[in-house]
């Protein structure tokens, strides 16, 4: 059957068609028309807010626009992802995004689904996480950690940037495979829980490299770090893994948007972001903080996500932490 419609609506759908091609092209044309809000969930004054503020000075040259920091710390830095569900996907508004967004939902009711809520733009690089200690503490190894422990359980206490971070979980999978028990004591990020360290309110603290100018200066012991292999910055410092206690964290980030972006737009971000790794101001923040380049793209990052989510829920239940539903 033949159908035949008036020249006036076939004019009217080619115009609708060419507009529709032509919108990816517009939006990223004019893509970035006035300030892009970057969340770090994590308190001014720590390690990530340092790195965050210069990988967002970084963007904004390549953008020609001006990226604001924005500090929300708390919530084991789920407050940038919480506010990503509620924001317009028009890249107006971009935050962190930690592997906690792969964990905490194992763990606790979140406001987001990971899997569904977020455009994973760009990862950028990773944490290096570690146990120090004040430099007057009598723990001098993790061996004497293990052995104060067994002596007095529970009364270890050990700080970190929240509950079901990296620098959390990692020293909980040390102390199962050690026979211990340790006390937790959750901050809101590295600054707050270095204060309470030095303030003898905690034994020790587990967190990323915002501890390294401390152990530079002589005010904390760093006792072991938990990647794959030992650090450059301190060759001489064992890591959980070797000490045998069958424990390797290692903690990419990237950039995180609303979901349902255009996707002009998140090529514009993506490779603006991309574009920081090679600058070397960013490279040298990496390099303070003892942070490497781990670069995926939209696509490796989404399926980053996607695998990591299903290991991090082998992790937690592992440790006894699955949330009760």
């Amino acid at each position: 059957m033949t159908s035949i419609f008036p020249r006036r609506q076939i004019l009217q759908a080619g115009l609708a068609g060419a507009a529709s091609i032509a919108l990816p092209a517009l939006a990223q044309s004019s893509f970035p028309s006035r300030p892009i809000k970057l969340i770090c969930p994590w308190p001014a004054g720590g390690s990530t807010d340092a790195v965050m503020r210069v990988i967002g000075e970084s963007a904004a040259r390549i953008l020609n626009n001006t990226v604001i920091i924005e500090n929300k710390g708390g919530a084991s830095g789920m407050l940038g992802p919480n506010e990503l569900v509620s924001a317009k996907p028009d890249g107006y508004t971009l935050s962190q995004l930690t592997i906690g967004v792969l964990r905490l939902p194992h763990m606790q009711k979140m406001q987001f689904d990971p899997m569904v809520d977020f455009t994973y733009v760009a990862c950028l690089t990773g944490y290096t996480f570690g146990i120090v200690v004040r430099a007057d503490s009598p723990i001098k190894s993790i061996k004497d950690l293990v052995a104060y422990a067994k002596a007095k359980p529970g009364e270890f206490t050990f700080g970190s940037t929240g509950n079901g971070t990296t620098p959390h979980l990692a020293v909980e999978e040390f102390a199962m495979k050690a026979g211990i028990k340790l006390q937790h004591v959750p901050f809101k990020g590295n600054a707050d829980g270095m204060q309470a360290l030095l303030g003898g309110h905690v034994m020790s603290h587990s967190d990323a490299t915002g501890w390294g100018p401390h152990v530079e200066a002589g005010t904390c012991r760093l006792l072991a770090t938990y990647g794959s292999k030992r650090t450059k910055r301190w060759p001489n410092i064992p890591t959980l893994n070797e000490l045998g206690y069958d424990t390797v964290s290692d903690s990419p980030f990237g950039i995180g948007a609303p979901k349902g972006m255009e996707p002009a737009v998140t090529r514009k971000l993506h490779d603006a972001f991309k574009a920081t790794l090679e600058d070397p101001k960013v490279l040298a923040s990496f390099e303070k903080y003892d942070q490497s380049v781990i670069y995926m793209n939209t696509e490796e990052y989404t399926k980053f996500a996607r695998e990591n989510f299903l290991k991090e829920k082998k992790l937690i239940e592992q440790l006894g932490l699955s949330r009760q539903s």
